[in-house]
């Protein structure tokens, strides 16, 4: 009787409280403990733990503060897993176990969020809505099955707009279980860029970033917030080399896990795109020489060296603020480079990751009726004491409009960018197909995660809803998202319990 009377007075509570958005109405199960009965599932009842027949390939990474080294006579102070800017490299064979033991060292909270990644919600490392955050000194497992080959990230998502600034990333390379080595090496480039005199100002009260914003400059915010351009957590001469002997060809897999887009000048003839956010482009010699990679995109290039003297990869991104980060190319450890001039002029063939189809497609057609349609209107405000802030809908996070979706439904996004800032779109725990551009339909559609829309511009993209949970829509300059530019894809019938 004395378990009825408390179990109904819990009912009634809950009620008056008004949690009826959750609808966490509870009964007493068998062994006395609280059981949902309303038909909602958490995240958690999502996961399958049981990896008994696979293979498991385990990393132990530790969030820790150190004094990193630029270039000679520039230090900062960083932010790492295990050390480095970047951090651990990971990889993982298709089809394998990815098991990571994060240790938190710092004194702030960490997560670990696994970009571009298909994976289970609880794995996702967003704090609040898939994970509590892992306090200092505290240890949490990530643990989850690889099945789609490609060149990933890992970075937090705690304050991550600070803590990825400050160094916290690093590669994820899903490598293909039957894999055909076509290159005779290969090499991974992380790009970022880090605000050395001092802490970086603030983006709520850089008096220049508006008229900036207002020039139509898309760049206005990251140029004057950062004033030094990183490869590897290295700049100007301390960019280590890469090696590619004379009609060698060699596989580069490029992550910009800054907030600015980067733009890389190659020798004409000598790349040709192969994947953008690791999904296989259309084979074709591309032709181009110059590639664009947004924040938080990954491409992956092929890359034949013909030339027989030293080369500079450039990067125009740092023409007109900060120190440079070209990549030298030589044919031998031995040769110098010490002298060589970047080609900075930005003429040629650009690609892009909204320039160039993918071979496997989500849909072979546009959908003809989709189940769920989404209007995301992008755009810049300000608050009463707060200052700048980013919109989705005319709302910041956490009161902008979610996505609600039933499993299995086909969703349908017009993304429009009414502001004068380039806003990269990141979509956690999907792929999605963009089949137009300004209302013009691609012949050759992309499969991305993650979609730079400048200003002015619109795209129409499509996915299917096949991935319970609740998972974040931002945009990934994570300043931007910080305030507020983020929704959510809200699944019918799921719920985290970690969600404030």
């Amino acid at each position: 009787m004395k378990k009825k009377i408390i179990g109904s007075v819990i009912i009634l509570l809950l009620l008056v409280l008004g949690y009826s958005s959750y609808e966490w109405i509870y009964n007493n199960g068998a062994d006395g403990e609280p059981e949902l009965v309303n038909g909602e599932e958490s995240i958690e009842e999502l996961y399958n733990d049981d990896f008994s027949d696979k293979n498991i390939t385990e990393y132990d990474l530790t969030a820790e503060e150190v004094e990193w080294s630029l270039e000679k006579g520039e230090s900062v102070n960083a932010w790492t897993f295990n050390g480095t800017v970047p951090g651990e490299p990971l990889r993982v064979t298709e089809g394998d176990v990815l098991k990571v033991n994060l240790k938190n060292n710092l004194d702030v909270p960490v997560t670990i969020h696994w970009h571009g990644v298909i994976l289970p919600n609880v794995m996702d490392g967003v704090p609040d809505l898939t994970q509590e955050a892992v306090q200092p000194g505290e240890t949490f497992t990530y643990q989850f099955e690889a099945k789609d080959p490609g060149t990933y990230w890992y970075h937090s998502h705690e304050h991550s707009s600070l803590q990825v600034d400050k160094g916290l990333y690093g590669s994820l390379v899903v490598e293909e279980r039957d894999q055909k080595n076509d290159y005779n090496n290969e090499q991974i480039l992380i790009l970022d860029e880090w605000a050395t005199d001092g802490d970086r100002e603030s983006l709520t009260n850089m008096p220049g970033t508006m008229m900036g914003a207002m020039s139509g400059d898309g760049e206005a915010d990251t140029k004057e917030m950062y004033d030094t351009y990183t490869v590897n957590g290295k700049s100007g001469n301390s960019i280590e080399p890469i090696i590619i002997g004379e009609s060698e060809k060699t596989r580069i897999r490029i992550i910009n896990a800054g907030y600015q887009v980067q733009k890389l000048n190659f020798p004409k003839g000598s790349v040709k795109v192969i994947a953008y956010d690791a999904a296989d482009t259309i084979d074709s010699n591309n032709e181009a020489n110059i590639i664009e990679v947004a924040p938080g995109e990954r491409v992956d290039l092929e890359v034949r060296n013909n030339q027989s003297e030293p080369w500079l990869i450039s990067n125009l991104t740092s023409i007109n603020k900060g120190v440079n980060a070209n990549i030298p190319v030589i044919t031998d450890k031995d040769v110098d480079y010490a002298n060589l001039e970047p080609n900075q002029a930005d003429e040629g063939k650009v690609i892009d990751g909204a320039t160039i189809g993918n071979q496997d497609l989500i849909f072979e057609d546009t959908p003809d009726e989709v189940d769920v349609s989404y209007e995301m209107d992008l755009s810049m405000g300000m608050q009463m004491g707060e200052g700048m802030t980013f919109q989705i809908n005319d709302n910041e996070y956490p009161n902008t409009p979610p996505i609600k979706v039933e499993d299995g439904d086909i969703v349908k996004v017009e993304i429009k960018n009414n502001g004068r800032l380039n806003h990269p779109m990141h979509l956690h725990g999907h792929r999605f197909q963009v089949v137009s551009k300004n209302g013009r339909k691609f012949e050759e559609p992309m499969v991305k995660d993650l979609i730079h829309v400048k200003p002015g511009e619109t795209f129409e993209i499509y996915f299917k809803a096949d991935n319970k949970g609740e998972w974040l829509f931002h945009c990934h300059d994570n300043n931007h998202a910080d305030l507020g530019m983020m929704t959510i894809v809200d699944y019918k019938g799921v719920f985290s319990p970690y969600a404030k």
